[in-house]
């Protein structure tokens, strides 16, 4: 059997998203985590470099559908006003590997990824939570802020970037849609109840002594072992909550770093299956840090519910 240009869906950006609100994209990762699936059993992300940065090849199954997204990390795109991460995502069914969908890669990132940091923040952040700040300008910052808008209803969000202008623009984008934007003040991070971060940064954002002991930290900028954005004050002071820990150690900055010098013991790493779970609750009155990398089965499962029509 094969599949016709007739019954291959074609679902692009917008599309994508009138298919799948964000409250759609949180419970699609939050009920595949409670239905069993196991982040760990998927294969690595293959990383193969090109002259314009890298591809990314990330397959995945659950369930009654497989899939996989090609995604392109172009770094100089930003300076011709496009996309640094583009892609399309091809979702199959599992029994037959007949593809069913192509997906718009782009909006299918941001949706995973700032819902699969909603989820964590609705499990982690204190439940009056309701202060945020938010490091970076670009379209997975806003993202973020609309998905953790949905699980803590916010009364302030402080933006961090390092360009002044870059940051005013993207104030008024938030204002714009309802969410409370300001200028970050240089000791945010102080009275922060959640600190978002969502940068191309290799350099810890802030110091993580500074943190208030309720507060909850998503770091999810990079997939690389050398690239950090948080410091080891902040993993030695937090309960680290990663999405996969063999995942964490091969890709996350924020967790190798402070592993190799001796700061953090890998077997404090904790599962966010395991907290969405139930199954282990974050520790009272020290931070909670979630490193995310993100994974082939988050793209996987939301895609799937896109394809379901939510």
């Amino acid at each position: 059997m094969t599949v016709s240009e007739k019954d291959l869906r074609m679902i692009d950006g917008p599309t994508l998203e009138a298919l799948l609100p964000v409250d759609a994209a949180i419970d699609a990762v939050r009920a595949a985590l409670l239905g069993g699936l196991d982040p760990s059993a998927g294969p690595a992300r293959t990383h193969v470099p090109v002259s314009a940065g890298q591809l990314l090849l990330m397959p995945a199954e659950h369930g009654d559908y497989a899939g996989v997204k090609i995604a392109g990390v172009a770094p100089g795109n930003a300076q011709l006003g496009l996309d640094r991460v583009t892609g399309a995502y091809l979702l199959l069914d599992a029994a037959t590997l007949i593809p069913l969908a192509v997906l718009d890669g782009a909006v299918l990132t941001l949706r995973r990824t700032s819902a699969v940091s909603a989820l964590a923040v609705d499990c982690l952040a204190t439940p009056d939570a309701s202060r945020l700040l938010l490091y970076g300008t670009g379209p997975q910052a806003l993202a973020h802020a609309e998905a953790v808008q949905r699980v803590r209803p916010l009364s302030r969000v402080d933006v961090a970037g390092t360009r002044p202008q870059r940051v005013d623009a993207f104030v008024e984008q938030c204002r714009s849609i309802g969410l409370p934007a300001s200028a970050a003040a240089p000791d945010a991070v102080r009275s922060a109840d959640i600190v978002v971060c969502c940068t191309s940064s290799a350099a810890p954002l802030f110091d993580g002594e500074h943190l208030a002991e309720h507060a909850t930290v998503v770091a999810m900028g990079s997939h690389s072992p050398a690239a950090r954005e948080t410091d080891t004050a902040t993993a030695t002071r937090a309960t680290v909550v990663v999405e996969d820990t063999a995942t964490a150690l091969r890709e996350a900055g924020d967790v190798i770093v402070p592993v190799a010098d001796g700061d953090l013991d890998a077997s404090a790493l904790v599962p966010l299956a395991e907290i969405v779970r139930g199954g282990q609750l974050p520790a009272a009155g020290r931070p909670r840090l979630f490193k995310s990398t993100g994974m082939a089965w988050q793209d996987l499962v939301v895609a799937a519910r896109a394809y379901r029509g939510q």
